[in-house]
């Protein structure tokens, strides 16, 4: 009977410690994918922070150079696009689209000395230089929350319980290769 009793309650305490070992691993996981999702919201933030001075900027160069009606039709579909993206990829593609819109309107500005000088130009641009260097910053502490919880899901032992608990690889946030994009406008002075 002692035995019986004795191999009952070592049978409960492996059950318990099991279970005990999921939970922790299944909280280790969730965490990992709650810090991915909030990683991508700050990008999804600074991007739509981006997306909402395109306007701006395109207005003031507007006040300047008129004529360029094509440069502005392309910068209001690549922001159009970059709002609409789902998703990691999505957003990389559009979010390169829209940087060689606004090298093109930049590159417009060039041409327009008044331009260069005014002061709601110059703030813009600093507004927009901030916002790639905060795009930046939130892509890296994404991508590195990416990769933990990537890592988190394919090693032991995270990979024997992630597909069954519903966690999948996370896409990376990367942009166009600069090499391999292309050719920036020329700008000449």
């Amino acid at each position: 009977m002692k035995l019986m009793a004795g191999l009952f309650g070592a049978f409960i305490a492996l059950v318990v410690a099991i279970f005990g070992f999921i939970i922790i691993v299944r909280n280790g996981l969730i965490a990992h994918d709650e810090a991915v999702k909030a990683n991508w919201a700050e990008i999804d933030n600074q991007l739509q922070r981006r997306a909402d001075l395109i306007p701006n900027l395109v207005n003031t160069v507007k006040g300047y150079a008129q004529h360029e009606k094509g440069i502005f039709e392309s910068v209001s579909e690549a922001r159009s696009k970059m709002l609409a993206a789902k998703g990691p990829a999505e957003k990389s593609a559009a979010y390169d689209l829209m940087n060689q819109s606004l090298g093109r309107l930049l590159a417009v500005a060039e041409n327009y000395p008044q331009l260069k000088a005014d002061n709601v130009f110059i703030r813009l641009q600093d507004e927009l230089a901030g916002t790639e260097n905060r795009i930046a910053v939130a892509r890296g502490r994404y991508n590195n929350a990416v990769k933990d919880f990537n890592q988190a899901i394919r090693k032991f032992p995270g990979a024997l319980f992630a597909g069954s608990m519903g966690f999948s690889k996370a896409e990376y946030f990367q942009v166009q290769d600069r090499a391999k994009a292309t050719t920036p406008p020329e700008v000449k002075f």
